[in-house]
């Protein structure tokens, strides 16, 4: 059996906790039998569980991340991928669902996939520990795939080789600092963080870096320029949904720090966040939701367009919204909005 080369998180209520959830002793009974359900391997009886209470809360947010871990263990990859990527556009404040999607798509070879939602996870919350570890063995992997393509282009390269054998030689099975498998990691966590809270299950694995390709015997690794802009565009797809969440939550430190320092703000800056704030907060009830986002990266710049179904009090208006966004350091922003 391969090795991971993810780091495991401890079988903890982080979830929950990032939630600050107000949990009923009924919730808790249900997330508790479902995590119990999955352990026993009894995978049928916990699908049949979660899909019961997702019946009555639908929007649960851990009854769903819990699903997607069950899907996971079934063996259904991108049923898992699906059921995380919709569970971030409802909570995209939650870092665990992009930990989780990370690895399903670093399971599937796609690492620049799994870099950027690592690297929203670490936005999110950035003392999240195994985001960052986890990151760090994407980009080992990354480049385990870039020293096997020089060696394969210039075998005479006599300074790529020991790169590559130091890679290989960091996550061989028995290595110094191996981490464990999910079940040892299972095993050493106390007991008592069942009965304290709902527990988020541990995150599932992906293959260690020496089991991917060998430098003489594969293919050539993927086009970087292509990957990246796939990942770049995932990352803008979280960053307008996070505009509109906020919106809708009337949260404006999330949804004015959804622009960029070069908005093209109407009247200026300082006046239109003015004029925002009083149009946003003066509303009892804000909804506003996006549907056939289509989006185009080209290098550090993006477009996305899409249909927006905004309602406000008495007030509802369906539109196309166009944003035009530009990476500033790690994280995508708004500098240009139309409609129509």
């Amino acid at each position: 059996m391969r090795k991971p080369f993810f780091a495991v998180p401890s079988l903890s209520a982080a979830l929950a906790l990032a939630l600050g959830l107000c949990l009923s002793t009924a919730a808790f009974a249900d997330y508790a039998e479902v995590n119990r359900l999955m352990r026993a391997g009894q995978l049928a009886e916990a699908t049949a569980k979660a899909d019961q209470f997702l019946a009555g809360k639908p929007k649960d947010p851990q009854m769903r991340f819990l699903k997607g871990v069950i899907l996971t263990e079934q063996g259904k990859p991108q049923d898992a991928i699906t059921q995380f990527t919709k569970l971030i556009e409802d909570y995209p404040e939650l870092p665990e669902p992009y930990n989780n999607l990370a690895v399903l798509h670093a399971g599937q070879g796609q690492f620049d996939r799994a870099r950027a939602a690592l690297e929203m996870a670490i936005r999110t919350n950035p003392s999240y520990a195994t985001a960052h570890e986890n990151l760090g063995d994407v980009y080992a992997k990354l480049a385990s795939q870039a020293y096997s393509k020089a060696l394969q282009l210039d075998g005479t390269n006599t300074g790529v080789q020991p790169k590559l054998s130091l890679i290989r030689d960091l996550f061989a099975p028995g290595a110094k600092g191996q981490r464990p498998t999910s079940s040892s990691a299972a095993a050493a966590k106390p007991a008592t963080a069942v009965a304290t809270a709902p527990v988020a299950p541990a995150a599932p694995v992906a293959p260690t870096a020496s089991a991917g390709p060998k430098p003489a015997a594969t293919p050539a690794a993927p086009a970087v320029p292509a990957a990246t802009a796939e990942g770049n565009s995932d990352e803008v797809k979280v960053a307008v949904q996070a505009w509109a969440n906020a919106w809708s939550r009337k949260d404006m430190s999330g949804y004015l720090g959804a622009y960029g320092k070069d908005f093209a703000a109407p009247g200026g800056r300082k006046t239109w966040e003015e004029e925002r704030r009083k149009r946003i907060v003066g509303k009892n009830k804000i909804s506003v939701q996006i549907s056939n986002l289509d989006i185009k990266v080209t290098g550090n710049t993006a477009q996305a367009r899409f249909k927006q179904d905004y309602d406000a009090d008495s007030l509802s208006v369906n539109s196309r919204k166009t944003l035009d966004m530009v990476r500033e350091g790690n994280r995508w922003v708004i500098v240009r909005e139309s409609t129509g």
